[in-house]
């Protein structure tokens, strides 16, 4: 046991070397819900820092196998299913959505809510996955931080489907409802 201890001391040690000429990526991608220290060097080792290798988000997505698939000939739509391919990176990404979906008051966390109802949980977990990939994207492109938009911004999105939705939910309970916007 103090061998296996000593030998990921070790490895901690090295990642810790090799990743100190990238600590700002580190920094900005530490920002993401669910993206700790050791996450955001994953993504550094599996992607890189260069974004201009990708012509954009969506290339790095198909790249990563990260996309969804389409597959539709003749109007029958067949399998969706992902591209292969890092499956360190798929690992990564996946073990972050599963954590962000955890959080609460977070957009991320909001959106697998929303998916897993319609979709089920392993695609909401692809889903939230693509998106955190997308946003690494634009914050190793723009040097920028992670910009959270709240686990409300669906509703603000489109306020007046919210407003239906609730109330639908107060009808069947048995009262009545006007909706009357506000001045």
């Amino acid at each position: 046991m103090d061998f296996l201890d000593e030998a990921i001391a070790t490895l901690s040690a090295e990642i810790d070397r090799m990743i100190t000429p990238f600590e700002p990526e580190v920094a900005l991608l530490v920002t993401i819900p669910g993206i700790e220290r050791r996450s955001a060097q994953e993504l550094i080792a599996e992607i890189g820092v260069d974004m201009t290798r990708f012509p954009s988000a969506a290339h790095l997505a198909s790249w990563a196998g990260m996309c969804p698939g389409h597959h539709e000939s003749a109007g029958k739509r067949r399998s969706g299913q992902t591209r292969p391919g890092s499956k360190w990176l798929h690992r990564t990404l996946r073990e972050a959505a599963k954590a962000t979906s955890r959080t609460k008051g977070t957009y991320l966390g909001a959106q697998y809510m929303r998916l897993r109802g319609r979709r089920g949980p392993a695609k909401a977990t692809t889903a939230v996955g693509h998106s955190i990939l997308v946003a690494a994207f634009h914050m190793l492109q723009n040097g920028v931080t992670y910009n959270e938009l709240g686990s409300d911004w669906f509703d603000r999105l489109r306020p007046d489907q919210h407003a239906r939705r609730l109330a639908h939910q107060i009808e069947a309970l048995g009262f009545t409802v006007t909706i009357q916007p506000a001045a």
